[in-house]
Formats: structure tokens, C-alpha cells, sequence
């Protein structure tokens, strides 16, 4: 071996090393966004929190509405304005169900990556953004006890908590999807290289 190759070579290692440093890096600066996005995105859940139930309400029937008004449109389903109010009043109720386990399982998956700054398990990363989701989850039903019009009620944290989990569990199963996909394409590479 001579001289260049020895060089090339040895920049070949560095490079591969300045690469595996960029990408933690890289991920390091994610993990620091999520956790700013996490305290954002608490602050959200708190004004949502805030409006009177007369508020509340007005931005769910309206979002139902759109839904079904969309859908309809889309579908080519011709609905009067009485049947959509129909149907939008009928499916508000899910809705805003649906949007409060959203809310949360937004927030336990920025809180999740965000967790990955520091060396733990898989699992138990999972289990304190879970846990530290559903705390927030009391604490917002909490909250609301002193809004006018609403209630704090344990059926809602157990709903948001649900939303927590459902969120982990689904980031971590897209990830791990993301590996093996990620780990054939590398392995059918080196087949044809």
C-alpha cells in the first residue's frame, strides 16, 4: 500500500467519523427542539383549556361542520345545510374527544424524543412521557375547574392519558418500522455492491 491509499483511507475513517458526530449532533439538536416544542405545545393545550365552554364549543361545532361539509363535497353526497348541521351536530361529541387524545398524544411524543437526551431504556423513556403526559392531563382537568362553564372531570384524563399512550406506542412502533426498512435497504445495497 502506498502513501496515497494510506491517506485516502484514513480521510475515509474521518469522514465516517465526522458523519456518526454531525448526526448526533443533528439529533441532539431535534431532541432540544422537541423539548422547546413540548413547553409550546403545553402552553396551546393551556389556552384551549382556558376558553369558556360557549368558546369551546363554537370551535368544535365548527370544525365538525367543515369536516362534514368537506367529506360531503368530496364524496359528491349533495347534503342540504340542514343535513350537514345534522350530521356535524351528531359527530361533534367524537370530535372533541378525538381532538383532546390528539392534543395529548402530540405532546407525549415531543416529550418522548425529547426524553432521548439522556441514556434510558426504550421503555422506560415511553413510560415517563407517558406518565409526566397524563400528570399535565390532571393538572389541565384541573385547571379547568376554575373556568367558567367547564369541568374538571377524571373521564377526560383518563381519555387525554389514553391519548398519551396511544401516541408513544405509536411513535415507537414507527420508528422501529423505520429501522427494519431502513436496515433491508442497507442490506440488499451491499448485495448489489
Amino acid at each position: 500500500m502506498n502513501f496515497r491509499q494510506g491517506s485516502s483511507y484514513e480521510t475515509l475513517w474521518k469522514g465516517d467519523d465526522m458523519k456518526k458526530t454531525t448526526e448526533k449532533t443533528n439529533m441532539r439538536l431535534v431532541r432540544y427542539t422537541a423539548g422547546i416544542l413540548a413547553l409550546v405545545w403545553m402552553c396551546v393545550i393551556f389556552a384551549f383549556s382556558a376558553q369558556t365552554k360557549e368558546e369551546s364549543s363554537a370551535v368544535s361545532e365548527s370544525l365538525s361542520y367543515r369536516m362534514v361539509s368537506s367529506t360531503g363535497h368530496f364524496f359528491h353526497w349533495n347534503l342540504d345545510e340542514e343535513q350537514l348541521r345534522e350530521i356535524a351536530n351528531t359527530i361533534e361529541y367524537f370530535v372533541r374527544k378525538a381532538a383532546h387524545m390528539t392534543e395529548f398524544a402530540i405532546m407525549s411524543i415531543l416529550l418522548f424524543v425529547w426524553l432521548g437526551l439522556w441514556e434510558m431504556t426504550l421503555f422506560r423513556r415511553g413510560m415517563t412521557a407517558f406518565l409526566a403526559t397524563a400528570v399535565y392531563a390532571a393538572s389541565d382537568e384541573f385547571h379547568q375547574l376554575f373556568v367558567p362553564g367547564r369541568a374538571g372531570r377524571v373521564s377526560d384524563v383518563l381519555l387525554d392519558s389514553s391519548g398519551a399512550l396511544l401516541g408513544v406506542i405509536f411513535f415507537i412502533l414507527l420508528g422501529k418500522l423505520f429501522v427494519v426498512l431502513r436496515d433491508r435497504r442497507r442490506k440488499k445495497r451491499q448485495a448489489k455492491g
